[in-house]
This record gives C-alpha cells, sequence and structure tokens, in this order.
C-alpha cells in the first residue's frame, strides 16, 4: 500500500539536491522517497518498513512503499518505474541480490541514491544499515558449543541459498559449533526459506527418520516456530535445544515459556532509523558511512529485559 505524507517546502528542497557522497550519486528527483521492500508480510521486514515509516512520517518525507511480494522479476519492473520518477533516493531490500545488480547501477547512473538495509545487492554502488550475519551464527554456534550434551545430534534450517544473511549465519555456526565440537553431529540440514511451513514439513520429516536430536539451529525466528510445532505436535520437544533469530515476539514468548533456548536480537528499529539517518545525512550534505547495528544473544537468563 502506498502511503504519502505531506512534504514541507524547505524538506522537498532539500530531497531536490540529495547528495549520497561515497557513491558517487547526487539525488536530484521529485523529492519522494522510494521504499522497495522484497516482501511485506514478514514479521522483521514489517518492523523495519513501519520504524522507517514513524520516522520519515515525523520529518514530513514523501515516501512510496512498494511489496516486491519476493518475486526478483517484479521488483526489478517496480523499480525501473521508480527509477523513471527520479526520486531523491530509494531505500531497498532486494529480493535477488545477484540480479537486482544492473538496477542498482542504473540507479547509480541516473544520480539516485541507493540506501540498502538487512539485504544487500551483489554489486553497484550503495550505502548500508546492517547487522554482521556472521555475528549472529557466532552466538548461535558459542551457545550450542556450551550447552549441548557430549555426543549431540543436531540438525540445522537454513535461510534461501545464495542469501547474504542464511549463509553467514551458516558459517558462523558452523565454524563455532560444528568445528569446535567434533562429538556434535549434523543430521540434517536444509534450506527452509526462512519459512515457518517449510521448517515445519522438514523438521516432520526428521522427527520421522532420527529418533533422537538434541538441538535445532534455525537462521530466523520464524523456521524455529516451525521446527517448535512440529516437535510438540510429535511429542518430542521436551530437552530439545532451538536456537533462532530475529527476538520476534513469538521467539521472546516461546524463551519465556521454556520452549525456546536462544534467540539472537537482530535490531529492526535500530537498522530502520540507520537507514533513516543516511538518508538525511545525505539530504543536508554530509558523507554518510555504513552503520553497523550489532546483534544480542537472549536466553531465559535475560529474556524478561526484551519480552514485552
Amino acid at each position: 500500500m502506498v502511503r504519502k505524507k505531506a512534504l514541507g517546502a524547505a524538506v522537498a528542497a532539500a530531497m531536490a539536491v540529495l547528495c549520497l557522497s561515497g557513491c558517487g550519486a547526487t539525488g536530484g528527483g521529485s523529492g519522494t522517497v522510494i521504499y522497495a521492500n522484497y516482501k511485506d508480510g514478514d514479521g522483521f521486514t514489517d518492523t523495519l518498513r513501519d520504524e522507517f515509516k514513524a520516522q520519515a512520517g515525523g520529518a514530513g518525507w514523501q515516501v512510496e512503499y512498494l511489496d516486491g511480494k519476493n518475486d526478483g522479476n517484479f521488483q526489478l519492473d517496480q523499480l525501473a518505474e521508480a527509477i523513471d520518477k527520479k526520486p531523491g533516493a530509494i531505500v531497498l531490500l532486494p529480493a535477488d541480490s545477484a540480479s537486482i545488480v544492473p538496477t542498482v547501477k542504473q540507479a547509480n547512473e541516473a544520480g539516485i541514491p541507493i540506501i540498502c538495509v538487512n539485504r544487500f545487492p551483489e554489486g553497484g554502488d550503495y550505502l548500508k544499515s546492517y547487522s554482521d550475519d556472521a555475528e549472529a551464527g557466532r552466538m548461535q554456534g558459542e551457545f550450542m558449543a556450551a550447552n549441548l550434551p557430549q555426543g549431540a545430534q543436531v540438525v540445522y534450517l537454513k535461510g534461501a541459498s545464495g542469501n547474504q544473511a542464511a549463509e553467514a549465519r551458516w558459517e558462523g555456526f558452523k565454524k563455532y559449533c560444528l568445528d569446535k565440537r567434533s562429538d556434535v553431529k549434523l543430521l540434517a540440514f536444509a534450506d527452509a526459506q526462512w519459512s515457518t511451513a517449510e521448517a515445519m514439513k522438514d523438521m516432520s520429516l526428521w522427527l520421522d527418520m532420527f529418533p533422537k536430536i538434541d538441538g535445532v539451529i534455525c537462521g530466523n525466528d520464524g523456521m524455529a516456530m516451525g521446527a517448535i510445532a512440529a516437535m510438540k505436535g510429535a511429542g518430542r520437544l521436551s530437552g530439545v535445544l532451538v536456537s533462532g533469530v530475529d527476538a520476534t515476539d513469538d521467539a521472546l514468548a516461546a524463551i519465556k515459556a521454556g520452549e525456546m533456548a536462544q534467540t539472537v536480537k537482530q535490531d529492526a528499529k535500530g537498522q530502520a532509523a540507520g537507514a533513516f539517518k543516511l538518508v538525511q545525512q545525505a539530504m543536508q550534505g554530509q558523507k554518510p558511512e555504513n552503520i553497523l547495528v550489532p546483534f544480542t544473544a537472549i536466553t531465559r537468563e535475560n529474556v524478561s529485559q526484551f519480552a514485552k
């Protein structure tokens, strides 16, 4: 859904000379900011969008919000139309990190600043507000290495293969758990596409295949929720350590209930605030730099600090 806020004359003038130093681009279009999400309806990216919307609305910016429906080709069409409008800036969460590159370069050539949050193209010039996904994997790996029993058997539910965050989280977990604990056996590994439903199907299959599972490591909390649902349905949740990423409300509630051992908080509001700051700095003629937003590990020991 496209929502437009009133844009004050002073802001419009500033947006007209939007400059993103370091990207080799100078915005000078309509003053509208395009916010191109890869997919609406995802808890984490919805929080990102809503926080950006709140801050942009408070600043009086005119923002057009696009839903890419997790379809790389559809998002390319959306962005082609957006670039034709010569917006002051584009905030981008790419549906496909590879195929989006020529479009990012087209925006660069048109002098339109690109600011990415959470997901990133494989090329082109852009600034980013981000968290280091390898750190999330490290926190999961260290937790599991410290808490799994001797000779533990685990399964891993990964986000979309080829996605930078999914790959980094897996590599971080592997390095800090599997590579350090030779006694821990990886029973199965699946690309569950960040999906609760896919994770539930994979976990149900594994429960039929493996009589003993000690740990379930997931690339996000949505997949952890799917795995937990499958284990609860099979009466197999007790004693299993489940770890996810994002610190969603469902995950925090599961930790409080003793159904989940750990989540790693990816600060959606912090990343959105960073994206807003990058656009704001560019409007003011500053030289923005990438903004790193740290992860935080959450377990039963500290969940009360984060749960509502």
